[in-house]
């Protein structure tokens, strides 16, 4: 089956027909009374995936994940598929990869990627199922009549205009959604809540300021005074998107909507740092996800269950009570996984990552399993791209202006000019700096995951397998 034929399946599968239209607004959990269950996905914006309290940061104040992670399941293996902010939120909204999505890059500006026309996005399928959907702040992704919400929300109510950004923090957005919560009594409510921080640029906000020496510089930054500077703004805006979650958590308690919402919180791709986003190493795509529902079993679970953005969307429609129907979405629900730490099945991973900026064509699939990581660099014979703020950020160009060779673990050749192939072995070389694809010794691992590799493009309609055969 070639990609436009998978592709016209799941369209047809995605639509789910009389099932979705007829599913109930009201749905009965295990030992709970029939109640409405609504839906919170809080996306924060370039988030890294130690960079919280309850991952291990203790500079970091983040009280409203911490509380969150207390009451539900914290992921140590969540994902995102792609590394770039268009892309990566088609895969959320979907529950596709992004190269079946169209969602090649960026939406908004010059780069104009958009999705195919004729898919089946979470909101829309939440809505024929009878719920109420907003999106409140970031939106990123296009046609809007794919990913159509009956309501967006920014410093007020808007109709849709384009790009829906936020002018107001993130605590002050999320009050602004209080008039969506309490609304529709008959109706339960999804809402897509997104922040704009912690993206560059950084901005150094009152109570919100670092000392440079209190920061923890991860070991594949340079230690040096700019990185620093750079990483005690990032810290503060981490902190005010928090500050967001602490408040939409009070307006959900405050409205008695806090015992019947699901709520997720995930980054949509890593830390804005060269060595992080837009790649595919593990700052890039390690990130935090935790997941509170409100008739799981246990609380305070933390699961190394490796899960990806692909699976979200299934993840909604099971909590939901969607019946998916046929389609076939290329992640899985893991509402059942939340109540184990160690959950069978769930110990390998695929990615996949083609553009950022119009500019950065730079295609890369991923298989990851708990021990191993093949990297397939599809255009190696090209520099490695650098997206605008990435190259203006401080730190990448005091590098450059003191001819460093080194950045972080990583020589800056190794880098900018990368192989076909990056195989490592994360037991061991956690920083990704050790390339065994040449190693002799590795040669069956390398074949058997280039065997995963070519299975997972053929099973999710990737175009990019034709570079097996040519090029």
């Amino acid at each position: 089956m070639n990609h436009f034929q998978s592709r016209r399946q799941f369209l047809k599968m995605a639509g789910l027909g009389a099932a979705v239209l007829a599913a109930p607004q009201l749905v009965r959990g295990a030992g709970m009374s029939t109640r409405k269950r609504n839906v919170v996905l809080y996306v924060v914006d370039d988030q890294g995936s130690d960079d919280a309290g309850c991952y291990g940061n203790p500079v970091i104040k983040t009280p409203g994940l911490d509380a969150l992670a207390c009451e539900g399941t914290r992921f140590t293996h969540a994902f995102c598929t792609t590394a770039s902010c268009s892309a990566s939120r088609s895969v959320i909204l979907t529950g596709l990869y992004n190269h079946a999505t169209g969602q090649y890059g960026h939406q908004h500006g010059y780069n104009h990627f958009v999705s195919f026309p004729e898919l089946k996005s979470l909101p829309v399928l939440l809505e024929g199922a009878g719920y109420q959907t907003a999106c409140a702040g970031k939106y990123h992704v296009a046609p809007e009549e794919v990913y159509h919400f009956q309501r967006y929300i920014a410093a007020k109510d808007v109709g849709y205009r384009g790009e829906v950004s936020s002018p107001v923090s993130p605590a002050e957005l999320a009050e602004n959604c209080r008039g969506f919560i309490t609304s529709g009594e008959n109706k339960p409510f999804f809402l897509y809540f997104c922040t704009t921080e912690p993206h560059r640029p950084f901005k150094r906000e009152g109570s919100d300021e670092f000392s440079t020496k209190d920061v923890i510089v991860p070991s594949y930054l340079p230690d040096i005074p700019e990185c620093r500077e750079e990483l005690a703004k990032y810290y503060g805006s981490v902190q005010r998107a928090d500050a967001g979650l602490v408040k939409l958590i009070e307006v959900l308690k405050e409205t008695g909507r806090w015992d019947d919402t699901l709520l997720i919180y995930i980054s949509d791709n890593g830390i804005a740092f060269a060595g992080a986003k837009t790649t595919l190493y593990e700052p890039g795509m390690r990130l935090p996800c935790v997941v509170r529902n409100p008739y799981a079993k246990r609380k305070g679970v933390v699961s190394d269950a490796m899960v990806t953005w692909a699976d979200l969307t299934p993840t909604i429609l099971d909590f939901a009570g969607v019946p998916e129907g046929e389609a076939d979405f290329h992640g899985r629900s893991f509402l059942k996984t939340l109540d184990d730490e160690h959950p069978k099945d769930w110990d390998e991973i695929y990615a996949s990552h083609t553009f950022h900026e119009i500019t950065m064509y730079y295609p890369m699939r991923v298989v990851r399993t708990r021990k191993y990581k093949l990297i397939w660099n599809i255009a190696y014979g090209l520099d490695y791209p650098f997206a605008s703020d990435l190259w203006a950020s401080s730190t990448w160009q005091a590098v450059l202006k003191r001819g460093e060779k080194i950045y972080g673990k990583r020589s800056i050749e190794a880098y900018i000019r990368r192989p076909e192939f990056e195989l490592y072995d994360l037991e061991e070389d956690i920083d990704e700096v050790k390339n065994l694809s040449g190693d002799s010794r590795y040669a069956g691992v390398l074949e058997e995951l280039k065997g995963k590799l070519k299975a997972f493009q053929k099973r999710t309609g990737d175009p990019w397998i034709l570079k097996w055969e040519y090029e």
